[in-house]
C-alpha cells in the first residue's frame, strides 16, 4: 500500500490514536490484511509501540495479519449450522478451492474461514461470502456461488480485453 493512502486514513481520523480501531479496519479494507510494514509506519505516525498495534490486531478476529483473498468464505459451524450440514459445505469448499479452513489459494482468490455462530441459526447452515449471508446452504448452492464468481471474473476479464 501507497503511504499517501495510509496518510489519508489518517487524516480522515485527524492523527487520533483513539480511533486507532477504525483506522485498523481501514487500513485492513485496502488490502484484506494488515501488513507488518503498514503497521510499522503506523506505529511511527501515530506514536503506538507495534506491540500494542499487535495486540489489536491479533485479539480481534476481524483483523488478520496473512494477506487474505479476494472472496472471503466464513462458514458457521455453530450447533445449529452444524447439525444441518455446515462441517459438509466446509469440507465441500475445501474441496472446491483447494484449500483447508483457515487458509489462502495461492492466487489470494478465496480465503476459506469458519466461525462458531453467526447469529441467525434458523437459516442454517450459513456461509457468508464477502459479507453476503446465503443461509440454508447446501452443495448445489455452493456450485452455484463459486459459479457466479467465475462468470463475474471471465465478465471482467473480457471487458479488459475489450478496451
Amino acid at each position: 500500500m501507497k503511504k499517501e493512502e495510509i496518510e489519508n486514513i489518517l487524516k480522515k481520523y485527524n492523527y487520533d490514536k483513539s480511533f486507532i480501531i477504525g483506522i485498523l479496519q481501514d487500513l485492513q479494507a485496502k488490502e484484506n490484511y494488515l501488513s507488518k510494514e503498514n503497521l510499522e509506519y503506523l506505529s511511527r505516525e501515530l506514536n503506538i509501540s507495534q506491540g500494542e498495534l499487535y495486540h489489536l490486531a491479533t485479539f480481534y478476529k476481524a483483523f488478520s495479519l496473512k494477506p487474505r483473498g479476494k472472496h472471503i468464505f466464513n462458514v458457521c459451524l455453530g450447533t445449529a449450522c452444524h447439525v444441518r450440514g455446515g462441517a459438509n459445505i466446509k469440507e465441500k469448499l475445501e474441496r472446491d478451492l483447494g484449500i483447508k479452513a483457515g487458509e489462502t489459494t495461492p492466487d489470494k482468490q478465496f480465503t476459506l474461514e469458519t466461525v462458531n455462530c453467526l447469529g441467525c441459526c434458523a437459516q442454517g447452515p450459513v456461509v457468508v461470502l464477502d459479507e453476503e449471508y446465503h443461509g440454508e446452504m447446501n452443495t448445489a448452492k455452493v456450485n452455484k456461488i463459486l459459479k457466479n464468481i467465475k462468470d463475474k471474473k471471465r465478465e471482467v476479464k473480457v471487458g479488459e480485453t475489450q478496451n
